[in-house]
């Protein structure tokens, strides 16, 4: 059977703004997981493990915090002559008014790609964001695509009613054709979410977009932002053409866009490995430099909690992550936490419900966040200090400290 040629995209985002402080200075899939991945590792790694060998990155916010930690795509055999690893930077569009400026949303961002994607001469483009942590092998959702003769097909997973309305939703007939499709809802009428993996018929894909383009240019809205996101025109449009379906997703998945979603993932893993870790013919791929082991010393205590290479524990850490080099000294304690790399807890010091950023110093009896904070709901109650700050007195919270700030 003729095997079709595939390209993955890998849109990077924008600037991240929900992340608040964290992402200043750092695109978002390069924020830490689990104290010593990236969130680009795992749709890297995922298309590493599917055999998938084009793949293009797309950079739009801050593209340089992500270029050491890709290393030319080496930790996932994409730095190769043919194919491999191709970083796509932003590029301000000139010309015609309508494609004047950078970008505009996801969709908008295929739609400057188009000749690119033309002339690649590929069949199907698979379309991924790159702020989620799970593991899938893509190829079954090409053999759906593929079994159904779709344009396009919705990788899908299930979530919370109540959070459903956070993603765009999706409603299907028991064939597994699209039925419904819904961008961030008021009022969701399924649990059933998108999981902003997207596999697409690359011509009907261009031909789709340049039509979108073309009704839009036509009769331009300067208060609107042209094809914007993929949700808002892209792939309503594709539901409207009748060969769009659904793949469940089967396992864990979880969108780390938001800080208390971010701590809420990191919660997760702390207790059992939701099949994201676990399987040597499937590893979660890297690049991370090479530490010491981490050490627990006289009067330390750790309890379910992860620590990266190079951490040393004279203090107590509970239900919490620390990142590489991360030092908490005698009588402080870290709890529901994630701790960014390089960072010092002081002794006596106290962390509760925090995102502390990497290069970090807790000055000795300072008090970070709050013991009782509802911190995987409400992201509000996350506190968050940005990276390189100094924390000389308490910080109550939900409190947001800028990078560098003392």
């Amino acid at each position: 059977m003729h095997r079709p040629r595939i390209l993955a995209i890998i849109q990077a985002g924008g600037s991240g703004g929900r992340m608040d402080v964290l992402t200043r200075e750092r695109a978002k899939p390069a924020l830490p997981f689990a104290g010593v991945y990236q969130l680009l590792d795992f749709p890297l790694s995922n298309l590493a493990h599917s055999g998938i060998t084009d793949v293009w990155l797309s950079l739009q916010y801050l593209g340089g915090s992500l270029a050491e930690p890709v290393a030319n795509g080496r930790p996932w055999d994409l730095d190769r002559t043919r194919g491999g690893l191709r970083l796509l930077p932003p590029e301000q569009g000139a010309g015609s008014p309508d494609e004047d400026g950078f970008a505009r949303g996801n969709a908008d961002e295929l739609f400057r790609v188009r000749d690119q994607i033309r002339s690649a001469g590929v069949d199907l483009v698979i379309v991924l964001s790159a702020d989620h942590v799970y593991r899938f092998d893509y190829t079954d959702a090409v053999d759906t695509h593929l079994a159904h003769e779709a344009e396009c097909t919705i990788v899908t997973t299930e979530v919370d009613l109540g959070e459903a309305g956070e993603h765009a939703t999706v409603e299907s007939d028991e064939s597994g054709h699209v039925t419904g499709f819904a961008y961030k809802p008021d009022e969701p009428s399924t649990s059933t979410v998108a999981t902003e993996i997207f596999v697409y018929d690359a011509p009907a894909l261009i031909s789709v977009l340049e039509e979108l383009h073309h009704e839009w240019a036509a009769d331009p809205d300067p208060d609107d932002n042209g094809l914007g996101d993929f949700g808002e025109l892209l792939v309503p449009r594709f539901v409207d053409r009748g060969r769009t379906v659904a793949h469940p997703l089967a396992g864990y998945w979880r969108d780390l866009g938001q800080p208390h979603h971010y701590l809420a993932a990191h919660q997760d893993v702390l207790f059992e490995d939701r099949g994201l870790f676990d399987d040597p013919a499937w590893p979660i791929l890297t690049r991370q430099p090479q530490r010491v082991p981490a050490r627990v010393l006289a009067g330390g205590h750790v309890e379910d909690s992860l620590l990266s290479p190079g951490a040393r524990v004279h203090g107590e850490v509970v239900r919490s992550v620390l990142g590489p080099g991360v030092v908490v000294e005698q009588g402080a304690v870290v709890s529901n936490s994630v701790i960014f790399s390089d960072s010092v807890i002081g002794s006596g010091a106290r962390v509760d419900w925090t995102i502390l950023d990497e290069g970090s110093l807790v000055a000795a009896g300072a008090v970070v966040g709050r013991a009782d904070a509802d911190a995987t709901r409400d992201p509000d109650q996350v506190t968050i200090v940005g990276r390189d700050s100094v924390v000389e007195q308490d910080l109550g919270g939900g409190a947001r400290l800028e990078p560098g700030t003392t």
